[in-house]
């Protein structure tokens, strides 16, 4: 007889712990190939095609497209041959997985894991509407919530999990039975004492269209109110000539090679300048009360996909001259259109490069991209009135700012930085000296 094997939602590292179908990629009752891609899924940073360690026929798929799945709930359940005959299949499941894990995923959480239960190969039930009983039963034991986000929810919503019924695996209380529980009427008040949330809030929820604040839309949310509440952030900004580093690209460009873009240059800038102010690419360990200098510049820039707003890394940044950086804001960008960017490739950086000049703005206050501790804003550059050499003229004039976590550095030490950038925009030559 065939061995049923249970194939569950890999842990994602990066601190995600849920994802949502995007799309499917085989069908019940579709022979599948190890490690060959089963499902589509989107989390808060981006789009995987997650592999299969299993090699056999597709028995059962759990959860719709738009269905969200936290880390361990089985995606599917594959039947593969007898054991004499597909003993690859009985090591798959004696260690779980083939071996392959997700590009830019971590492993560690693999080595903790239990094996699978096996489930009977029948298809998934279909979802029911979360239900919320009128008098539940205050259930001894854990919550069944693998979420802390899930734990949140609830909590910043006023409800106690345990009344909840999760339709997740093994009553499982997922994101979506919360949001249905807020999103339910009230019911009718009973022989009970209102909570002082039920009695503050108001009578009817505001009309109009609702957008969940889920995958990058929640997770920029979460990311930016997290900076706005746990940074004491102070912002400078300068006016800066940059006629003459568009006159060096044009002659950068003119000479031959690969195409020089204003952001490679300005990347180039922002890791020489961090190499004299060191203070800016940091972060702090709240728990320890420290500041962390990291030697490492991995810069972070900005970039405005369909899918929302992303901030790529750039590894190592320091280390390459504007010919590389380019390259790499170039293959980055393009994966970033796609929708192909991995985890790693959006987290781990120092400082963030955002510029929104592109979008025909001059100037901005910049949010922190947390925990980093600070990032460079820059408008667009047009030209001005100005005065060059002791006369008014014409020149091509660029608006920069800089948001810093006052923690780190004082306001000498930003505008010092600040000043550095200005002065390489308006005399690159200044950039020799670091080359």
């Amino acid at each position: 007889m065939p061995k049923v094997l249970e194939f569950k939602l890999p842990d994602l590292g990066e601190g995600l712990t849920e994802a949502e179908i995007v799309r499917w990629l085989v069908e019940v009752g579709e022979v599948v190939a190890v490690d060959q891609p089963v499902v589509e899924v989107e989390t808060a940073k981006a789009m995987v095609e997650v592999p299969c360690p299993y090699g056999g026929v597709v028995t059962a798929r759990f959860g719709e497209e738009g269905t969200e799945l936290p880390v361990g709930a089985p995606l599917l359940t594959v039947a593969v041959g007898p054991p004499q005959e597909r003993s690859e299949a009985e090591d798959a499941e004696s260690s779980e997985y083939s071996g392959n894990v997700l590009v830019g995923y971590g492993t560690a959480a693999a080595t903790t894991r239990r094996r699978s239960r096996v489930r009977p190969a029948t298809a998934p039930a279909p979802a029911v509407a979360v239900v919320v009983d009128s008098a539940p039963a205050q259930a001894p034991g854990p919550v069944p919530v693998i979420s802390p986000l899930v734990r949140k929810l609830a909590r910043e919503h006023g409800l106690d999990l345990r009344e909840l019924r999760g339709t997740g695996p093994q009553g499982l209380i997922l994101r979506v039975d919360v949001e249905s529980a807020v999103r339910a009427p009230a019911p009718e008040p009973a022989a009970s004492v209102a909570t002082p949330a039920a009695a503050a809030a108001p009578a009817a929820a505001p009309a109009g269209e609702r957008i969940a604040l889920k995958g990058i839309r929640g997770a920029v949310a979460e990311k930016l109110s997290r900076s706005r509440t746990e940074i004491p952030d102070a912002t400078c900004w300068v006016d800066a000539d940059a006629t003459e580093l568009m006159a060096a690209r044009a002659a950068m460009n003119h000479a031959g090679g690969p195409k020089v873009s204003v952001l490679a240059l300005l990347a180039r800038i922002c890791t020489a300048a961090l190499a004299r102010y060191p203070e800016l690419n940091s972060t702090v360990d709240t728990a320890a009360r420290e500041i962390v200098r990291i030697p490492e510049v991995h810069l972070g820039f900005a970039a405005q996909t369909e899918r929302g707003l992303v901030v790529p890394v750039v590894r190592d940044a320091h280390g390459r001259n504007v010919d590389s950086v380019g390259a790499e804001l170039a293959r980055l960008t393009e994966a970033a259109r796609t929708g192909t960017l991995t985890p790693a490739e959006l987290t781990g950086g120092t400082f963030t490069l955002n510029n929104y000049g592109v979008f025909g703005v001059d100037g901005s206050t910049p949010i922190i991209n947390h925990p980093e501790a600070a990032m460079l804003g820059v408008g667009r550059i047009i030209p001005k009135p100005w005065v060059y050499e002791g006369e008014l003229a014409v020149r091509q004039v660029v608006q920069l700012s800089l948001t810093f976590d006052h923690r780190v550095c004082d306001g000498g030490t930003a505008g010092g930085f600040l000043r550095y950038v200005a002065d390489c925009v308006e005399h690159p030559a200044v950039l020799l000296r670091t080359l």
